[in-house]
């Protein structure tokens, strides 16, 4: 790893038949390898994941069965992914989802898979850091920077999006190094992203929530954000009690 506008990296999305690592498939994923100056190469593809796909996703990625009937499977297609991959490092937006299902594919059909521990940079995560979009979705992230429409939510349209909003989003860092040493510490989110409060400030959120919030399954930031609020509740509550006499009586 270098200076940043050196180095070459593999953008990677797929479309799914829901979010379901262990019970859902891989219907689609599309590659870029790219560096500053533009596409190096690209990879796209659908899969046959030998299930019917829900209404509701499709609703979402527009993939239906008759156009997934008789592509490849996902076996015949992850030894081509780990080849495209090679020793770059892996961009993509919440990418840990779509590691995980690659690996989770790869250990259904027996096929040795090392991306669980390959280098990846994560836009979400990137896009939380650089904190000035309302919203961190890939879309939303992509009307931010004013970023040309690439269409429908597919695999290759939403890679195309990711790499221009990567670009954007490291204008902060010189090097790649910089940014992979700065991502293995939490991130403060400013608002709650999901839930019955979403979009709400943390100190606006009631510490009952707070409190069953903290021991979910969140993210490393997520969590670290809960917490950092609780524990600025847990000393306001004991400043109070210290500085009131009649707090105990």
């Amino acid at each position: 790893m270098g200076l940043i506008n050196k180095d070459v990296f593999v953008c990677l999305d797929c479309e799914t038949t829901g979010l379901e690592v262990d019970n859902d498939r891989i219907i689609e994923i599309a590659l870029v390898r790219f560096n500053f100056d533009g596409t190096i190469d690209s990879f796209e593809t659908l899969i046959d994941p030998l299930m019917p796909i829900p209404e509701i996703s499709t609703a979402i990625h527009h993939i239906t069965d008759p156009m997934v009937k008789g592509k490849p499977k996902i076996q015949e297609i992850l030894p081509k992914i780990f080849e495209f991959v090679g020793r770059s490092i892996i961009v993509g937006h919440g990418i840990t989802n779509d590691i995980a299902f690659i690996c989770a594919a790869a250990k259904q059909h027996n096929v040795p898979c090392k991306l669980a521990s390959h280098p990846y940079i994560d836009t979400l995560r990137l896009a939380r850091l650089y904190g000035e979009s309302p919203i961190n979705s890939l879309e939303k992230l992509r009307q931010h920077f004013h970023i040309a429409e690439e269409g429908a939510h597919r695999a290759m349209n939403d890679v195309v999006v990711n790499i221009e909003v990567f670009k954007y989003l490291c204008k902060r860092f010189k090097t790649t190094e910089q940014i992979m040493n700065r991502l293995k510490s939490p991130i403060q989110l400013r608002t709650m992203p999901l839930g019955k409060h979403k979009g709400r400030s943390f100190s606006e959120i009631p510490v009952e929530y707070l409190r069953w919030a903290v021991n979910q399954d969140f993210d490393q930031d997520l969590m670290f954000s809960l917490k950092t609020e609780l524990k600025k509740r847990n000393k306001g509550a004991n400043f109070g009690q210290a500085s009131n006499p009649f707090a105990n009586l």
